[in-house]
């Protein structure tokens, strides 16, 4: 085992009184390139991580294992040439990486803008010109539109007049009833203009009646175009790069959010939404990757947890934006301009020095050196050599996860628990406004319980193991859903209902956290990339189910929370077939090998 180093202590914990050290690795380039550091995406990024080959090592972490075996990898503090050159993790690295953490901000704007955009109005049928002055509920009885969405046949509006008495109203309407009696379908509608929604989808396409559904649609095709990038954002950053491709996508998302503003055909509006879902998730995994690559050893694990903190204040910050403006157009374009800005960084953020070495542009990697080993004031030495690491062909595919007893376990554990955990995790932040109570108030508090979520989720996991905290989370999330449905339709326990759906938040908040560091964790490193893929897609389709989740609601009220209080509590349970982890540094003997090798 090599050397630890003194200044970067290894990530441990203790399991049954003995020492064990954790590693996280990612994948950096293809998947023709043998892995070292495997990513796990998040759970707002939906794609397929690709391997890659690790730049040159330093001599400690070589001289390791000169036979090592297929399985989990051994060591998450080995570092590399690079890292040892320019520091694992300074103030360049800060930098940078609190840069590219930016881009988590439009990203999480157009993902929860449906929220406000698609909020429910109330609206009746269109009043004739002459009757604008008759009340609504006056009219609803003239017009017999109980359910908003038809009215009486027959009738001759241009008789009545805002003056006429509503006793000869009614007489007149009671008239037309009894010689026709039939209903017609609404062709036009009005909609309450003092709600504090303001303009929404509904009120611009007239999407309610038999068109109530095209909101989900809507917001479908925009978490559609999500799971989509996701599969192919992976490819495109190992062939083109993590800086290209990140730009390159953070420009087309800022034309197309842009451009829904200016969109007045609801066509038009579902395929930019969809494109719109395709370049944000090609944002988030290539920003992340490339954060994740600017650090070495154990801060790759650290920098791609708190790269995750600007989503919940990116919550609170829109459903501010959305209090203000309270019109769907107005808010898609406070949250199109931000991307504007972070074009600029172009000329602030490098491309990733491991991939620029892995594809042999030596000088383009030592200029980024140089410049980050400057600004963390280290002394370079005056001789010192980069060699492109020799790539080696892998070849695994979808059927190697269900190959062993092992792999078949864990890959459909954790297929099942990263559907679950999307599915309520998105279930109740895109269903904020089907909850009760201020949609502004409620978006705003479930950002700000998962600020200490994330926090306590990153201190917990680099003290104790994670399967138990993992099943507790989804567990307590349960039982949260299950108190906030107990509580459903009532008007007097509204605010505890909605302490019961910040608890809920919270306690997925912190799993979400935890679910791609255990899944990384338990894959071996061979395998990880293939199976860390799969589970994006088992989210993907969680994702885009996710918006008809509150037509659930229309059938009976306790439904929806009910069905996520199914789902969490069945994922903890899944949660308990899975091993404490996978990783065992100090597997040493031959004996331990062989059990490693037994994984592949």
């Amino acid at each position: 085992m090599p050397k630890q180093k003194q200044d970067e202590p290894a990530l441990t914990h203790d399991i049954h009184g003995r020492e064990i050290e954790l590693e996280l690795q990612l994948p950096l380039l293809s998947s023709k390139e043998t892995s070292k550091f495997p990513l796990c995406v998040m759970h707002d990024t939906v794609g397929k991580p690709s391997p890659i080959a690790t730049p040159t090592q330093s001599p400690m972490a070589s001289m390791a294992d000169p036979s090592p075996v297929p399985g989990p990898a051994d060591d998450e503090d080995e570092t590399d040439v690079i890292g040892d050159l320019m520091g694992h993790y300074g103030k360049w690295q800060l930098v940078m990486t609190v840069l590219l953490s930016l881009f988590q901000v439009p990203n999480t704007f157009h993902i929860s803008s449906s929220v406000y955009q698609a909020a429910n109005k109330e609206f009746w049928c269109q009043r004739p010109a002459h009757l604008q002055q008759l009340s609504v509920d006056v009219w609803r009885n003239l017009s017999e539109s109980q359910d908003n969405c038809h009215q009486l046949a027959g009738m001759d509006w241009s008789q009545l007049r805002n003056d006429t008495l509503p006793a000869q109203l009614e007489a007149m309407a009671a008239e037309a009833a009894d010689d026709d009696g039939k209903l017609v379908a609404c062709k036009s509608w009005e909609y309450a203009t003092n709600d504090n929604v303001g303009n929404t989808w509904t009120s611009e396409w007239d999407l309610v009646c038999d068109k109530e559904h095209l909101k989900n649609v809507a917001e479908m095709f925009f978490l559609l175009g999500v799971a989509t990038g996701g599969i192919i954002s992976g490819y495109l950053s190992d062939k083109f790069g993590r800086k290209t491709m990140l730009f390159i996508s953070a420009v087309l998302q800022t034309i197309f959010g842009l451009w829904l503003y200016f969109c007045s055909s609801f066509e038009l509006y579902l395929t930019l939404r969809a494109l719109l879902g395709l370049v944000s998730v090609s944002v988030t995994y290539s920003g992340l990757i490339l954060a994740i690559e600017y650090v070495d050893g154990k801060w790759r694990t650290i920098a791609g947890m708190y790269n995750l903190f600007p989503l919940p204040i990116s919550y609170m910050i829109i459903s501010g934006l959305a209090y203000l403006t309270q019109d769907y157009q107005r808010l898609q374009l406070c949250i199109g301009i931000p991307g504007i800005f972070l074009c600029f960084l172009w000329f602030v953020v490098p491309e990733s020095p491991r991939w620029l070495l892995v594809k042999g542009r030596i000088d383009e990697v030592k200029r980024i050196i140089e410049a980050a080993a400057s600004f963390n004031g280290r002394q370079l030495p005056a001789d010192y050599q980069l060699t492109p690491p020799t790539q080696e062909s892998s070849s695994q595919d979808f059927t190697y996860l269900f190959r062993s007893s092992y792999l078949r376990r864990i890959s459909i554990c954790f297929l099942c628990i990263w559907f679950t955990m999307n599915l309520v995790y998105y279930g109740i932040i895109l269903n904020m406004s089907s909850f009760g109570g201020n949609v502004y108030l409620n978006s705003a508090l479930a950002g700000l319980v998962e600020i200490p979520a994330i926090a306590v989720a990153m201190y917990i996991i680099t003290k104790v193991g994670k399967k138990w905290l993992f099943s507790a989370t989804l567990f307590c999330a349960g039982v949260a859903c299950c108190c906030a449905a107990i509580t459903e339709g009532r008007e007097d326990m509204l605010w505890l209902k909605i302490t019961f759906l910040m608890m809920g938040k919270f306690t997925i908040s912190a799993g979400n956290t935890i679910m791609p560091v255990y899944t990384a964790e338990l894959y071996p490193t061979a395998i990880r990339n293939v199976g860390v893929g799969a589970c994006n897609v088992a989210a993907g389709l969680a994702l885009i189910l996710t918006p008809y989740l509150s037509l659930l609601n229309k059938i009976e009220g306790h439904l929806l929370m009910s069905l996520l209080t199914a789902w969490s509590i069945f994922g903890g349970f899944v949660v308990l077939f899975l091993p404490e982890t996978a990783v065992r540094k100090n597997a040493s003997t031959v004996a331990s090998r062989r059990n490693a090798a037994k994984q592949v």
